[in-house]
């Protein structure tokens, strides 16, 4: 291959490839900025840059005038959305960086940028080059020749794909490449509104290429053809020869190959810089300067110094702050070396004991814990930080020999334990743990940073890191460079030197100090939110601490004889699909499967192929298949009991603590956007409930002592009651308060029936209406749910509307109402953001509209569970009850119930569950118990 090697990139499609990527997930800035397409723009540019390490490089933009393609066919992309806004504003961002990064572009009016490229191409191929033309159309395939290959970029779990003439025959299933462009003429491409001919799909446009050569060809002999097929083609004649000519791409613009030009040299780090900062890109700052991408150079030294170490009794008088905010304050990223900032070393007796008689006059200190392991009930103490004044804080290292450790945290309860005194830290759950297990509780009033910008910003990051740089403008030390990276090697912070170790954690101390500063205002301008975050999020912390810290008791000889049942169902499994497929093979590789179901048996005349080129055999694809072919339908019950398995039979012993022999899960609190809390290791949410085998898992979370119960309480269809409330639709609420079933009441309206009529057919799809409709969910959708005909699906759910029409006119109203704030909110005042609402784009909008429907409803939901979970623990606590709430999951709560208070926990746990919340529509909740949680539930 040629020494000289040129990327060519569609720049328009690469940024709208970038910006829906990350749809879901957007990344915007401190200022309010999305930069999820030029960040993943850079993130594509930088691959190139490092790995292909292209000698050559360009950029090809298409500008806003109409080309000669809208002058042969005024219709031509008159179907596009309107850009998202989004992306027009992310269009001149990345055009700065691609000139920040010195690559030359291409911008040409009255053609397309796969024209520039296609003639630049073509011309570089002439004069030695390997050209890679780097975008995600497909229409750019008509292009490639030797020399010349079509890159497409990563996407969907997939990888690069590099297409050249082999590749391009295959893909299309054609015999030259110029047949391309006759397969997009017959085909059309809905994207660019070109019609094509239509009826004629890709299979009939292979198969009529195969015969007739290309769209003159099969014109030629249109009479050839019979029935709908030949009217189809011979009046659609022009429009297909019209077809052909909007997908050519040109190969004569008039523009020149400047090798010169175009050959690659780097990148004007100063102006690159400049733009990194401008949009807070610090990670790739990093992979590309090897620092933090600041453009300061000033570096100053910390100060230091001992007595007196503790400073006043109180924070210093305002005119001091405003100095000390003169002499650090800049607009470039600042961190520990450019800051000046006195980070004490407490490691004497008579330092503890003036430090804890300081932090006893605070009204608030923030703290911070060291230890020697991610997870909380196992972890030892290294350290302890603790800051009460900015750019101050001071750090106690704990002794490995747990008798002195006790000894020294110790001298701490007094003021951990002061109910008057406030206590801050970011994830102050996992220190609440630590500390427990010092013996050491945590009162007074309590502030989360984490948890306070989940609230204000639930779509962000909340790790301290993220918050610090975009509040603060201050980028702290990272913990790798203490420990090293994740792996074999990395070191405990037990091994890190005790000077690095202080200077580390008292910036966390600090800087959390730092950002309760700034967010704390930020909460107190929002009431509700404010009164969210202390009467449900913050207590809430204390009673996740608690129930992680009781943690599960888990019958492993259960779980040893599903095991052993789920062996011997697999291997079956295995012997029929062995039978079936007339061959022995691994049924677990998708390869090997994809050869056996396509190539041996095919059950596909044109089975769908990964990026990679094999067969594709996902879940959907093998569903799809399942009703028609046994071998099919055995190799995914094979799979489903291969997970079931291997993610939580096999590794529920192995998550078992060897400190106390119980099961104990990390709950989430700031990471779902509805407010649910998710779970790990292991996640109780996804523990498999619709099926028999699944439902089996449950049969091995049992009593820690023996005579205790597990007692289950779920709140019944509490999402259906919520929106029954929201839309105050009389019919909905009259059958939950009459306590019909909700799912019968509403198949009897839909189908105009009595209640009496309705069959189990109509009641499963009333269900799946009634949950379907909260999700948004399409004619499609449902189609696909309830596997029939999508006119069918469409009728249903104009028929629900007709019958439910409240609920259309909450729907109506939600919409309407997140357009005005761009925000909605549940009961308890929780905010989804939805920046999108407004979007003149079709697909952006629809998602944003979905979620104004939704979002109040589940968290709504997620609301009141977690009020109830605050008011029980508090109540159980109050009353020195021996039980342990242990689980929650999704709306059930799971407790350990001692024998003597079953009745008791069995009565209150119910009324506190159903009393969170009153509304127009009582909450229900049921109530088991059992010797396992699977006779509980």
């Amino acid at each position: 291959m040629s020494s000289k090697k040129l990327f060519l990139l569609d720049g328009m499609a690469l940024i709208f490839r970038a910006h829906f990527a990350l749809i879901k997930n957007p990344r915007v800035n401190s200022k309010g900025v999305n930069t999820s397409a030029p960040m993943g723009f850079t993130n594509s540019l930088m691959e190139i840059l490092k790995k292909e390490k292209p000698s050559h490089i360009a950029v090809a933009f298409d500008t806003s005038a109409p080309t000669f393609r809208h002058e042969a066919y005024a219709e031509y992309k008159a179907n596009r959305q309107e850009t998202p806004e989004d992306i027009s504003i992310a269009i001149p961002i990345v055009k700065n960086l691609v000139k920040a990064f010195n690559i030359p572009t291409f911008e040409m009016n009255g053609y397309e940028a796969d024209d520039v490229i296609g003639t630049l191409a073509k011309q570089a191929a002439r004069k030695g080059f390997e050209v890679f033309m780097m975008t995600p159309d497909k229409d750019y395939a008509q292009l490639v020749e030797e020399h010349v290959y079509l890159y497409k970029p990563a996407s969907r779990g997939n990888g690069i794909d590099v297409l050249g003439i082999p590749e391009v025959l295959e893909k299309f299933d054609i015999e030259n490449v110029d047949q391309v462009i006759d397969y997009l003429g017959l085909v059309g491409d809905a994207v660019d509104n070109i019609p094509g001919i239509p009826g004629i799909g890709p299979k009939t446009a292979t198969k009529l290429l195969k015969q007739y050569g290309s769209v003159e060809g099969l014109l030629e002999h249109s009479h050839e053809l019979k029935g709908k097929q030949k009217e189809k083609v011979e009046d659609n004649k022009e429009q297909a020869l019209l077809s052909k000519q909007l997908a050519t791409i040109k190969i004569d613009v008039p523009v020149t190959f400047d090798e010169q030009a175009l050959h690659y040299t780097g990148y004007n780090e100063e102006a690159l810089r400049e733009i990194f900062e401008e949009l807070e890109f610090r990670t790739l700052a990093k992979r590309v300067f090897g620092d933090d991408g600041s453009t300061t150079a000033t570096k100053k030294g910390a100060t230091s110094g001992q007595m007196s170490l503790f400073g006043n009794t109180s924070a210093p008088a305002k005119e001091e702050e405003s100095k000390e905010e003169e002499i650090i304050a800049t607009p470039e990223i600042t961190n520990i070396h450019n800051t000046p900032h006195q980070y004490h070393l407490i490691d004497t007796p008579e330092l503890r004991k003036e430090l804890i008689h300081f932090l006893a006059l605070q009204d608030e200190f923030c703290f911070d814990t060291e230890t020697s392991s991610l997870s909380a009930v196992e972890a030892e103490l290294v350290g302890i930080s603790f800051s009460y004044r900015a750019h101050e804080a001071y750090y106690i290292p704990i002794p490995e020999n747990q008798e002195e450790a006790i000894a020294i945290v110790s001298e701490f309860k007094e003021v951990f334990e002061n109910d008057r005194i406030g206590k801050i830290a970011q994830n102050l759950k996992y220190d609440m743990m630590v500390m427990s297990r010092y013996g050491i509780k945590i009162n007074g009033p309590l502030f989360d940073t984490m948890i306070a910008h989940y609230l204000l910003h639930p779509e962000q990051r909340h790790g301290m890191d993220y918050l610090a740089e975009n509040y603060l403008n201050y980028q702290p030390v990272s913990i790798e460079t203490l420990i090293g990276k994740k792996g074999k090697n990395q070191k405990s912070m037990r091994d890190v030197p005790v000077g690095e170790a202080c200077e580390y954690a008292a910036e966390d101390a600090d800087i959390t100090l730092q950002l309760k500063e700034v967010l704390s205002p930020k909460l107190e301008e929002e009431k509700a939110l404010n009164a969210l975050f202390k009467d449900i999020e913050m207590p809430l912390v204390s009673v996740l601490a608690e129930i992680e810290l009781n943690g599960v008791k888990i019958d492993t000889q259960a779980l040893s004889s599903i095991s052993g049942e789920l062996e011997v169902e697999i291997a079956q499994l295995e012997k029929s699909i062995y039978e079936e497929a007339g061959k022995e093979f691994n049924v677990a590789s998708p390869k090997q499967l994809g050869a056996v179901l396509f190539d041996d048996l095919k059950l596909v005349d044109k089975p769908k192929k990964t990026k990679s080129g094999q067969y594709a055999t996902g879940e959907e694809i093998l569903t799809n298949l399942a009703k028609d072919h046994k071998i099919v339908a055995n190799i995914l019950e094979f799979r489903q009991l291969q997970k079931l398995k291997s993610t939580y039979v096999d590794a529920l012993p192995k998550m078992i603590s060897e400190k106390d022999g119980l099961v104990h899960t990390s709950y989430n609190q700031a990471v779902t956007a509805t407010g649910r809390l998710s779970s790990t290791d292991p996640n109780l949410q996804n523990i498999p409930i619709r099926t028999e085998r699944g439902k089996e898992i449950r049969k091995a979370f049992v009593p820690r002592e023996e005579g205790n119960v597990i007692m289950a309480a779920d709140y019944s269809q509490v999402e259906l009651r919520i929106m029954a409330a929201f839309s105050e639709d009389q019919h909905m609420i009259e059958a939950f308060k009459e306590g019909r079933d909700i799912h019968t009441a509403t198949a009897a309206k839909i189908f105009k029936i009595k209640e009496e009529e309705v069959d189990s057919d109509m009641r499963r799809k009333a269900k799946t209406a009634n949950f379907g409709i909260i999700y948004g969910v399409s004619a499609f959708g449902l189609s696909q749910q309830l596997n029939i005909p999508r006119k069918e699906a469409g009728e249903l759910i104009d028929t629900y509307f007709e019958e439910f029409t409240s609920i259309k006119g909450y729907m109506d109203k939600a919409i309407n109402k997140a357009r005005d704030t761009e925000y909605v909110e549940t009961v308890m005042g929780r905010r989804r953001h939805l920046r999108d609402i407004n979007s003149r784009n079709f697909t952006v909008r629809g998602m944003a509209e979905r979620n104004a429907i939704n979002a109040p409803i589940q968290g709504s939901a997620a609301d009141i569970i977690k009020k109830a979970m605050v008011d029980i623990q508090a109540w159980m606590q109050k009353e020195k009850l021996q039980s342990k709430m242990i689980m929650q999951v999704h709306d059930e709560l799971v407790f350990d119930v001692h024998p003597e208070e079953r009745d008791l926990m069995r009565q209150e746990v119910q009324r506190m569950m159903e009393d969170a919340f009153e509304g127009s529509v009582p909450l229900k909740v049921e109530v088991g118990e059992g010797h396992n949680w699977l006779e509980a539930h």
